[in-house]
């Protein structure tokens, strides 16, 4: 089977290079497959986690938004942020999701709160925690 090169990059290093069959990832506008020769593409993504599928094996990687740009052979993901499962730590990892949660569920119940800046933050939290989880396959509550 042909492959596509995918390199993820975070501002500090890069977190994956490998030679794959095909990447599923979670750009604004849904959900992408590219495999390899796909058409040239430019995608915004949001916190998850993507899929590099390599000989039918899943490899995921947790990443907290960015960008990604698709060549017929190389597909480049920009990402603000971008972890492998064994770097997570999956406890510190639960620990945001459910602060975040905390702090959504406290503005659900006080009717005066507008969707502002705070409830933004804290669904960005929960997104990029809960993007963790999915990639060690954790529960996520």
């Amino acid at each position: 089977m042909a492959k596509i090169k995918l390199e993820i990059i975070s501002p500090n290093k890069v977190v994956y290079s490998a030679d794959i069959d095909m990447l599923i990832v979670r750009s604004i506008s849904g959900d992408l497959g590219i495999l390899p020769k796909h058409a040239p593409l430019l995608a915004g993504l949001v916190p998850h986690a993507m899929k590099a599928i390599i000989d039918g094996t899943e490899n995921l990687i947790a990443v907290s938004g960015g960008f990604m740009e698709v060549q017929p052979d190389k597909i480049v993901v920009l990402a603000s942020a971008a972890e492998l499962p064994i770097e997570i730590d999956i406890n510190r990892a639960k620990r945001a999701y459910e602060r975040a949660k905390k702090r959504l569920e406290s503005f659900n119940q006080n009717p005066e709160v507008n969707i502002d800046i705070d409830t933004i933050r804290a669904r960005a939290a929960m997104a990029r925690a809960k993007a963790r989880l999915v990639a060690t396959k954790t529960d996520v509550g």
